[in-house]
């Protein structure tokens, strides 16, 4: 870059340089709707366009003004001369009313300067968060707020490397899942890796999923994935879920079809036989053999009853033991539970009191990081005094600077004071110029005066707008705070909905419980219902039989009043009566039997029932108590699986405060030593401002010896020139009492710096002590924490104790549903003896049918007898009937032999004939003569 170079004139040496000779420099195309660009560059990412407008005053470095003056003074004729017109045109600047405080102002500022401020300020920004990298976007090329323009800034990406960078990443191990998800999440894809009833890390457990499914690589607490394995994974767990809820499908649908099978099949089967023995029983029902079979086959019944009587006796017996020991078990198992409850209380007033000890040490921590953000705190406090005080001793520095230029030219004008007294009296017009050039520094001092006050409003108003970005900072700051604190009320909403669900959960399976135990009563009283229906046909069949017998009675009574006829036909009836009182006494006795053998059956049903109830309520109850203990231990495991976990995460945590802890402690120490270091250039500064001061005193007394040894010599000699050295002395009497005020106000500053100075050492020592208290804070923790792990070491081994002990009661639970597996069987076999004797009740019922029969039939013969009996009597009275005709025909004709004969005599009184003194033939033996 030359003096009078021009934006132009740059863009034309580019072209004539690199233009067709560089295929990274290019001539760009204009382009509707952006800005105008000079010439392109093509870098490795992609394209960009430059603009070259204000270019030169963009890069252009303005030199310090007392740098340009010491340079214009150079006893280096070569160098005055370089520099010899720059001060004129910063001059030319100033003489502008309003461009000129400006320029000046920041005439002061370099671009090194800039630089350094902007640093500054974006590593103080990134010091408040912690990025990975950064990178600076441009949003638009219009300058306009809530404005993106997608391609624009896809591009700066390429440019920059943000892609290539995602690329890269995407090449290592994108994805990150802690060992408690992953064994969570994905076990069902290497069920084997981690045995069932087995206590077993999470991090082992990961490592060997991972070995199976070779799906990453693990670090301290996460398994890492590469990029596209992760969704590989949820593919092959959703096809597993697939095939799991497949085979569970099919198992659940086989079983049902095949009960329904075996029930269709035993229906066919039931069917079969029953016809079978119905058709065999219609074509033997009426033989004779079979007839006494059927009267024979009760008397056999009684004693297989007496047999199978003896035998459930035998059974019933044999289940009272197993009941007594599976009661003795149940104690015992009772009083394991009540030990292990007793542990499990045990070990949760150990596990709160951990906890509390946790939170104690979480409290401590979270102290620890208050005081940690307080020192830091105040170390930018520090930070920011001491550049604030750098800025005054950067003032001042200028001040004194500004104070010795002003005592070089008092030393200059001394030095013109001696030539103009030793050459007053030949030289007198010389004086007089001489004292005008005088004047005329005195006003350009005043010039240089009001260029500094105002660079002092100008350093004013950046100090103003520094704290403008201090007051925006905290605002954003607070913005951020308020974001976390709703950040943390959704966590806590979050949690509370899922202890909802968990309660819902809860309540579903007491439902589930609940519709169990129903489903449970309604099966049994389906069987009462049964067994009430079997009492109805019972007591059916007795008012059948009751019926049966008062109608034989009725018969008997019937028979007994028609008795009395003719002799054959009496003896035809008592032989039917006896066998009629025969066949009722062997009725009687079938009735008594059936009745003894059907409440005994009835009875020992009942007992048995009754019994197998109360077993099947016990063990259903000892079922239900064990699978609740079960789901209590299992609560239990799962709770201290979860604690366990949060142990973990909890010394992870504490890990991590340590290490934040540990970096804040170096933090601090690195801070430390930095202050210190400013406190060292501040004391050098300080002897230095004390040395300049010292030399602004002695140069003072030297001039002041000096005024007065002129004074003195030439009091004699210049006795008309008086009044205009008097003029010249009040004159040097003023900037001698302002270069005092100057040194006073030099002084007052150095003792404000070393107030400053002793107050930074107080500071310095008081983060000193609150380091060591940190130090002391972090080793109660160290030791907190081995303390910790000794106990988490502890609660380790109970828990394998524990589940020891969990595996032993789950031994114990199978032993006890096994023998309530027995239990069933045996209730199933009862079962099968109630449908024995129920159909041993039916083809009771069955005989009682047939008896009926017979009783019908023996009606029937009874009818007929009745029948035969009116047909005797209608004989008899024919008989009687005939008997009389020819008795009145015997008398008849025994009247009229005696007629013809004339020993009858009318008896017209009585009406009767007879012969007196002769006995009729046909009258009784012990009638009177004479009675007929």
């Amino acid at each position: 870059m030359f003096p009078k170079s021009t934006e132009t004139s740059f863009k034309n040496k580019l072209y004539d340089q690199h233009l067709g000779k560089n295929n990274c420099f290019l001539k760009p195309k204009p382009v509707k709707g952006k800005p105008e660009a000079h010439f392109t560059l093509v870098h490795y990412a992609g394209t960009v366009d430059y603009n070259i407008t204000g270019w030169l005053e963009k890069n252009k470095d303005p030199l310090n003004e007392s740098v340009v003056q010491l340079y214009q003074k150079s006893s280096v004729k070569i160098l005055a001369m370089l520099y010899a017109h720059y001060s004129g045109s910063d001059e030319t600047a100033a003489g502008g009313a309003k461009k000129g405080s400006k320029k000046k102002g920041a005439s002061f500022q370099t671009v090194s300067a800039l630089f350094r401020e902007n640093l500054g300020k974006l590593m103080t920004n990134l010091r408040t968060t912690h990025p990975h990298f950064v990178r600076c976007l441009i949003p638009n090329e219009t300058k306009t707020p809530g404005i993106m323009e997608n391609g624009l800034v896809i591009h700066q990406l390429r440019c920059n490397g943000v892609l290539e960078g995602i690329r890269i990443c995407r090449k290592g191990f994108p994805s990150r899942i802690l060992y408690g998800d992953f064994k969570q999440r994905y076990r069902i894809l290497n069920a084997s890796a981690v045995p069932e009833g087995q206590f077993m890390d999470n991090k082992k457990s990961a490592e060997k999923r991972a070995m199976r499914s070779e799906s990453g690589n693990d670090l301290s607490f996460q398994v890492f994935f590469k990029a596209g394995l992760l969704g590989a994974l949820e593919e092959m767990r959703d096809e597993r879920l697939a095939q799991v809820v497949m085979s569970t499908q099919a198992l659940c649908r086989g079983y049902l079809v095949r009960l329904e099978y075996q029930k269709m099949m035993a229906r066919k089967d039931a069917i079969y036989t029953i016809q079978y023995n119905f058709r065999s029983f219609m074509n033997v029902k009426h033989w004779p053999w079979m007839k006494l079979y059927f009267k024979l086959k009760p008397l056999l019944k009684s004693a297989e009853a007496e047999k199978e009587m003896a035998q459930m006796k035998v059974d019933f017996g044999k289940l009272k033991e197993d009941l007594s020991k599976s009661e003795t078990r149940r104690r015992e198992l009772e009083e394991k539970m009540v030990s292990i409850v007793q542990e499990k209380n045990d070990l949760l007033l150990q596990v709160q009191a951990e906890a509390d000890n946790l939170l104690d040490a979480e409290e401590r921590c979270e102290g620890l990081i208050k005081s940690k953000i307080q020192l830091e705190a105040k170390l930018k406090e520090v930070t920011e005094r001491l550049e604030d005080e750098e800025e005054i001793n950067a003032e001042l520095t200028a001040k004194k600077r500004k104070l010795e230029d002003e005592c070089s030219e008092l030393k200059k004008d001394i030095d013109d004071l001696e030539l103009t007294l030793a050459k007053v009296e030949k030289e007198k017009h010389a004086v007089e110029n001489k004292v005008k050039n005088l004047v005329e520094e005195i006003m350009s001092q005043d010039e240089n005066i009001t260029k500094l006050s105002k660079e002092k409003k100008a350093l004013q108003e950046a100090h103003q707008q520094t704290l403008d970005d201090l007051q925006s900072e905290e605002d954003k700051v607070n913005a951020l705070t308020k974001a976390k604190t709703k950040l943390e009320q959704q966590a806590d909403d979050l949690e509370g909905s899922l202890e909802q669900e968990k309660k819902v959960r809860m309540d579903l399976e007491r439902a589930k419980r609940k519709l169990e135990g129903d489903l449970k009563l309604a099966r049994i009283e389906e069987l009462e219902e049964e067994i009430e229906a079997e009492r109805s046909a019972r007591a059916k069949v007795e008012k059948q039989r009751s019926d049966l017998s008062r109608e034989l009675e009725e018969i008997s009574e019937r028979l007994e009043e028609a008795g009395g006829a003719s002799a054959a036909q009496v003896e035809m009836n008592k032989k039917r009566e006896a066998e009629f009182l025969k066949l009722r006494r062997e009725l009687e006795e079938c009735m008594l039997q059936h009745d003894a053998t059907s409440a005994a059956l009835r009875k020992k049903h009942a007992d048995s029932v009754a019994e197998m109830g109360e077993q099947l309520d016990n063990v259903q109850r000892v079922r239900q108590k064990l699978e609740k203990e079960k789901s209590e231990l299992r609560l239990e495991l799962d709770d201290m699986s979860s604690n366990m976990e949060s142990v973990a995460k909890t010394k992870v945590v504490c890990s991590w405060c340590r290490f934040h802890s540990a970096q804040a402690k170096n933090a601090l120490v690195h801070s430390l030593q930095s202050s210190r270091h400013d406190c060292e250039l501040l004391r050098e500064q300080y002897e230095e401002e004390q040395e300049a001061k010292a030399e602004l005193h002695r140069c003072l007394s030297k001039a002041n010896s000096e005024v007065a040894q002129w004074r003195t010599k030439y009091e004699t000699d210049a006795i008309q020139r008086t009044e205009e050295l008097e003029e010249a002395k009040k004159k040097l009497a003023f900037r001698l009492q302002d270069a005092e005020e100057a040194v006073e106000a030099v002084n007052s500053k150095c003792s404000s710096l070393e107030k400053t100075k002793q107050r930074l050492q107080g500071e310095v020592e008081d983060l000193m002590m609150d380091v060591e208290r940190s130090n002391a804070a972090a080793a109660t923790l160290d030791k907190k924490q081995r303390n910790f792990d000794k106990v988490v070491a502890e609660w380790k081994q109970k828990y394998e104790e524990g589940q020891a002990d969990l595996e032993s009661a789950l031994k114990d639970v199978r032993s006890l549903g096994t023998e309530n597996f027995k239990m069933k069987n045996a209730f199933e076999e009862c079962l099968e003896q109630v449908e024995t004797l129920k159909r041993e009740n039916k083809n009771l019922q069955q005989e009682i049918m047939d008896l009926t029969e017979q009783l019908g039939e023996m009606g029937k013969t009874i009818h007929e007898l009745e029948k035969a009996k009116k047909q005797a009597e209608q004989e008899k009275l024919e008989a009687q009937t005939a008997l009389e005709e020819a008795e009145v025909s015997r008398r008849i004709i025994f009247k009229q032999t005696l007629l013809s004969l004339g020993i009858i005599t009318a008896c017209p009184c009585s009406g009767l004939t007879g012969a007196r003194g002769i006995q009729d033939p046909s009258s009784p033996a012990g009638a009177k003569p004479g009675e007929v």
